[in-house]
């Protein structure tokens, strides 16, 4: 599970160099064209990355309260989107949006709650 959350954290960074240089490749760009897909992709992409990383911690972590790590990620993460967003303004071909970021932020807070919600379902507890 962590080298999935390692694996899908350099393909979202990925994302973001080619965003910045004006070279997002062409299945990207038409995803980013359709209504609201651009919020959509914060909302998956974060969401899917905060799961990754809030499953690999829970196994990692086990001595730990599995609430604890939600909000210690979460915020962690948090802080990180907030500040790739705000980086947007330096990058001619990028713009920062809170539409985005309140996006990629309600990805965190539901992929938070889905990690819980599995790891409570998980009868062998080695989440």
């Amino acid at each position: 599970m962590k080298w999935l959350a390692i694996l899908f954290s350099l393909l979202i960074i990925l994302i973001i160099v080619l965003a910045d240089m004006g070279a997002l490749p062409h299945f990207l760009q038409v995803w980013k064209d359709l209504p609201y897909g651009d919020k959509a992709g914060h909302f998956i992409l974060y969401g899917i990355l905060t799961l990754l990383v809030d499953l690999a911690l829970f196994r990692s972590l086990s001595k730990r309260s599995r609430k604890w790590l939600v909000l210690t990620s979460g915020l962690i993460l948090a802080l990180l989107i907030g500040l790739e967003e705000f980086s947007q303004q330096y990058f001619a071909d990028r713009t920062f949006s809170l539409m985005d970021l309140a996006a990629s932020y309600l990805g965190v807070i539901f992929f938070s709650w889905l990690a819980l919600r599995i790891a409570r379902l998980d009868p062998s507890n080695e989440i």
